[in-house]
């Protein structure tokens, strides 16, 4: 099959969104999820981010990337006065209306509104939660470094709390995030459904991984 090659000549000279959105489908499939936030005044932020990722799971530890803050960035103005946020999985539910929040409303209007999703709370988390969600954590704010490159921003954030539902969570710990239909997203702009292939037991030397029942035991 023709292969098409790019080097650094090539894409310097790219039109700009040709090579952004390039770029962004090299990466393979991302995570949706959906960032809620509020103010200091309560007024509820949320944005869809695909740029979430496990740091670590003691302390649980979850980092997500912010663009340069050049410009007004709700989500990192309320992260910045309130020092926790929510991180809500998409599922095929609600995929379009997730991808509807990227849009630029002005700081006084809420998403949630705006799209048709509902802001829920708990207590000792003042972060608004997706109803919606079938997966969702909050986090409270550890680190926001900034990455000299490009000037966009590694924010770490610390889980205080998870909230699932039950029919996904296994045995032994291993969130079924297909059985919640969350979807994935490629390049900027593409949302994708997924199929398992399998999951297989820890890799050893000399020895074949084995399949895992979905239940989550082995033997």
């Amino acid at each position: 099959m023709p292969m098409q090659h790019f080097d650094l000549k090539s894409l310097n000279e790219m039109a700009s969104r040709y090579r952004v959105q390039l770029i962004n489908s090299l990466s393979g499939f991302k995570s949706a999820n959906l960032i809620g936030t509020c103010n200091a005044q309560e007024q509820t932020n949320l944005a869809i981010f695909s740029s979430v990722f496990h740091l670590g799971a003691s302390p649980a530890l979850v980092g997500f990337i912010m663009r340069p803050d050049s410009v007004s960035r709700h989500t990192l103005e309320n992260i910045k006065q309130t020092e926790q946020y929510t991180i809500n999985q998409v599922s095929e539910d609600f995929w379009r209306k997730a991808h509807q929040t990227s849009a630029h409303y002005n700081s006084d209007e809420s998403e949630f509104e705006q799209v048709g999703l509902t802001p829920e709370f708990i207590d000792g988390v003042t972060a608004p939660f997706v109803k919606e969600s079938r997966i969702k954590y909050a986090l409270n704010v550890k680190e926001i470094t900034p990455i000299k490159l490009n000037n966009t921003l590694l924010v770490i954030g610390e889980i205080t709390n998870v909230i699932c539902e039950s029919s996904v969570i296994k045995s032994d710990g291993y969130l079924d995030i297909e059985a919640a239909n969350t979807v994935a997203i490629s390049g900027l702009d593409s949302y994708h459904s997924s199929t398992r292939l399998s999951r297989i037991s820890y890799a050893k030397p000399h020895k074949e991984a084995l399949d895992i029942p979905l239940n989550g035991s082995i033997e």
